[in-house]
């Protein structure tokens, strides 16, 4: 017979912060699938795409604490 699902979480409740943690990471991954080959070498493209560009001046970067306090006045 199944266990309700109200049961299983109280159990989970009931385990120490890692475990829950560690489930959670289980879980989620389980959730995402197996992870995308590419995404890594996309993302690299995409680090040397933009460093490109603030090295030939075509982007102007923009200090974290402007975009923070641009963020905040929001």
């Amino acid at each position: 017979m199944a266990r309700a699902i109200t049961d299983i979480e109280d159990e989970i409740r009931r385990l120490p912060a890692k475990a829950q943690e560690r489930l959670l990471h289980v879980l989620l991954e389980e959730l995402d699938g197996p992870p995308d080959p590419d995404v890594e070498a996309a993302w690299l493209e995409e680090i040397q795409r933009r460093s490109r560009q603030i090295d030939d001046g075509s982007v102007t970067a923009i200090p974290a604490k402007e975009v923070l306090r641009t963020c905040a006045s929001a």
